[in-house]
């Protein structure tokens, strides 16, 4: 019987156990843009506590500083994510025989992997990313929610010392601070002050002072339309921080949509210069001028 030889393993040039992504550009492109971004919204940062102050009146309006540090944001993101998709498509070792359509949509893919790539790193940097701001938008708007409920444990004497207050200085008990601030509470938390409720406040104010009744009304008025103007700037709190946070979504969304977009076409970009074998020295104040040609 005639031995079989062995048969010669066929030849390969080694693309087919080539990875389609090339994972070590992206890498270094999604570091590179996290990198940025940090010193960028850094920078920002200092900015913007520069046109901020603590003293009334001194600094920039808090509106205007917010929509300042969102177009800083945005820029920053966008920026950063076309950095690093650039830098990612010119790192991509190219395909031997991959057409043009082929090689631009493969550096495309590319920076949207660095998008991807370094959303994530900035979402564990930052402890949450992108929820992370919407759970303190959501936690602000629960805060001011709240505000309504702390106003009055917080400042319950002194709404009942309004209510209570009378020209002698007498010093009213604890026991009618005590009731008023539950009712007032109580108030606060319905959302009106009912008749039963007023009465009694105007019964324990008119006991306190030793006057009549119809003599303290005009002063337990005053007092909870006081209150009531305190309830309104509260809900007024509310519904802002509701629509700050409703904007900031759909800010740091349409934002993080286009910086995908950014990264995409600054890859291809960066493939195109990679095959044309553009140098970074030709851009900006690197590029050095070609000698003159001598003329004749």
């Amino acid at each position: 019987m005639t031995p079989v030889s062995p048969q010669p393993a066929p030849v390969s040039d080694g693309d087919d156990a080539r990875s389609y992504c090339d994972w070590p550009a992206i890498f270094a492109g999604a570091i590179f843009a996290a990198a940025f971004s940090l010193i960028m919204l850094t920078f920002g940062a200092g900015l913007g506590l520069s046109m901020v102050s603590a003293e009334p009146g001194e600094g920039v309006d808090m509106r205007w500083w917010a929509i300042a540090a969102g177009i800083w944001f945005i820029w920053v993101a966008i920026s950063s994510f076309g950095a690093g998709g650039y830098l990612a498509g010119r790192m991509r070792r190219p395909v031997p025989g991959a057409s043009d359509d082929e090689s631009e949509t493969r550096d495309g893919v590319h920076g949207l992997t660095v998008w991807a790539t370094g959303s994530l790193i900035a979402a564990v940097l930052t402890i949450g990313g992108i929820g992370g701001v919407m759970g303190a938008a959501a936690s602000a708007t629960g805060s001011a929610a709240g505000g309504a409920a702390e106003l009055m444990e917080e400042q319950g004497d002194y709404f009942a010392g309004l209510v209570l207050r009378d020209e002698t200085g007498a010093v009213p008990s604890d026991e009618a601070r005590s009731e008023i601030g539950t009712i007032l509470a109580r108030s606060v938390a319905e959302g009106e002050v009912t008749t039963a409720d007023r009465d009694r406040i105007v019964q324990i104010a008119a006991a306190e002072a030793g006057m009549e009744p119809a003599e303290v009304e005009q002063r337990v008025d005053s007092a909870l339309d006081t209150l009531e103007d305190a309830r309104q700037d509260v809900i007024a709190a509310v519904e802002q921080a509701r629509i700050m946070g409703l904007i900031t979504a759909f800010v740091m969304a349409a934002t993080m949509i286009v910086a995908a977009a950014t990264a995409y076409f600054a890859a291809a970009l960066g493939g195109q210069h990679r095959n044309r074998k553009i140098p970074f020295s030709s851009f900006g104040f690197m590029h050095k001028a070609e000698p003159e040609k001598s003329k004749g």
